[in-house]
């Protein structure tokens, strides 16, 4: 018999029974008493008509309902779909229309958008983390059921999440991680972190982003403790911190930035903090530095959602003339470097289409054959990433494939300009695009957001880029903006800022 990812909390309560497990505003659960709860959801859900196979979504903020749901759905055979809040109500509809949801647990503050979309969506019983009038609450849902521990017969292959696409590019699409893809993503984790048994983790990023809920896996199964945050707020994370002697989190360079300009951040007592996990974009190395100062290492991941989170990881012992990578291959992973035009794998330090392997690759995506055939060949997920390998092994990622620039039949990458310019101190976030130009076919825009109160021309841009890069990858010119335009999983969304005018 396989293992299915519910047992996971089954067998932490068996061996830790009275250790902390989720921690809150409000609450303090131990394992026991979390596997309790868990139990007793299941066995509502059972009672009422939730079957094998059937999907369970979730729209609530980073609590411990939303992580005991998961595990409640995986021990009654059924799968998990995380749902972005941030999204609009049309968006929602889209996605529990695809993924055909029978139950949905959301939290209070969003049952004006569930009362809009009611009507257009198929579920059959809904759960409220708060009041209502007609639904149920998640706490009576759980009040006077057993505890007894199901036998849930799902595992190995069997989809256990769906996790929707960011569809910056198109709609989004489904991507099924199965019982043994977790088990995987989970084993990556501790054999290329420091994830120590015991540690207490701040749950800061979303849990509807897979950075976010497949820590929650790895804490389980090291017996770490959990501590929410229902939203980020830089002071707020610091307390946090401080408060419950945090050793470990994962955030975004974005986030890291806000943190580090907290004013009384010196302060604070942050001497438990270990490490920081950072993904979604590059970490510049002044922000790694920065945080080093205050004996803090930060480490930078390279995630995809089709892999279960962590590709790569790189760390400090990798040296800090490597930072400007990813890192090297997760656990159990696989990396080839491929010519998308043609397939075939090039050799070192020859940039293409960056293409993994291993068991955490995903199984294909929601209903959606032909998007799954065009993604996985010959067991190669293919990433739409352009990258490169060197000769020690360390990936280098140059950009997405969709958002090259080819200006006078040069090659440019957005990622590269971006990372000259988010060196400077005025800079708290950049997007570089291509737009159209009459004599070499394309040119770089920058978009640039300054820090607040800080002093930047366009010329200062324009120079940096001229010190620091070839002249074909000098910016043409520079839009300041407040603020970069994000979905939901905080990726900048740039077809927003092609938008503007040349």
């Amino acid at each position: 018999m396989g293992v299915n990812i519910g047992k996971l909390m089954a067998n932490r309560a068996y061996i830790s029974p009275g250790m902390e497990a989720f921690i809150g505003n409000g609450y303090h659960l131990t394992y026991k008493e979390a596997n309790d709860r868990i139990n007793q959801l299941t066995h509502f859900l059972k009672e009422n008509s939730f079957f094998p196979g059937d999907r369970l979504a979730i729209l609530c903020r980073n609590n411990e309902h939303t992580v005991s749901a998961m595990f409640a759905a995986a021990k009654a055979d059924g799968i998990t779909v995380p749902l972005n809040w941030r999204l609009q109500a049309a968006e929602l509809t889209y996605i529990l229309k695809d993924c055909g949801a029978s139950v949905l647990l959301y939290d209070e503050e969003f049952a004006a958008t569930v009362n809009q979309i009611r009507s257009e969506i198929l579920v059959r019983k809904y759960i409220v983390a708060g009041k209502s009038d007609i639904d149920v609450n998640y706490t009576d849902a759980m009040q006077g059921r057993p505890t007894i521990e199901p036998r849930p017969t799902s595992c190995d292959d069997d989809t256990a999440i769906i996790m929707y696409t960011s569809g910056t590019t198109g709609k989004p699409k489904g991507a099924m991680m199965t019982h043994n893809n977790m088990l995987f993503v989970t084993d990556g984790h501790n054999s290329s972190l420091r994830w120590n048994p015991h540690y207490r983790f701040l749950s800061i990023a979303p849990l509807f982003h897979i950075g976010g809920l497949a820590p929650m896996f790895t804490n389980v199964v090291n017996g770490c403790t959990s501590v929410f945050l229902s939203e980020f707020n830089p002071v707020n994370a610091w307390k946090a911190v401080e408060e419950h002697k945090i050793n470990f989190m994962m955030t975004v360079p974005l986030m890291l930035t806000f943190m580090l300009n907290v004013p009384d951040m010196d302060k604070m007592d942050l001497s438990s903090l270990d490490h920081i996990v950072c993904g979604g974009s590059m970490v510049p190395g002044s922000l790694i530095r920065a945080y080093k100062e205050k004996n803090i290492e930060v480490e930078n991941v390279f995630g995809i959602t089709e892999y279960g989170g962590a590709v790569t990881f790189w760390t400090h012992e990798m040296g800090m003339e490597k930072h400007e990578s990813v890192g090297k291959m997760v656990y159990h992973g696989g990396v080839k470097i491929v010519d998308p035009d043609t397939g075939a794998q090039l050799p070192p330090g020859e940039i293409g289409e960056i293409c993994i392997n291993g068991p955490q690759v995903f199984k294909g995506y929601w209903n959606n054959p032909e998007a799954t055939a065009q993604a996985i060949i010959d067991g190669w997920y293919h990433s739409g990433d352009m990258g490169k390998v060197d000769e020690d092994g360390f990936i280098y990622v140059v950009d997405r494939l969709k958002d090259m620039i080819v200006s006078g039949g040069e090659n440019v990458y957005p990622a590269e300009i971006e990372h000259v310019i988010a060196q400077h101190p005025a800079v708290a976030e950049v997007a570089v695009i291509g737009i159209p130009d009459d004599k070499w076919g394309e040119v770089p825009r920058a978009f640039v957001a300054k820090m607040p109160g800080a002093e930047l021309t366009e010329e200062d841009v324009i120079e940096l880029c001229r010190q620091n890069l070839a002249r074909f990858k000098v910016v043409k010119d520079v839009i300041f903006i407040d603020y970069l335009p994000r979905n939901g999983v905080a990726k900048v969304l740039k077809t927003e800022l092609k938008k503007y005018p040349l």
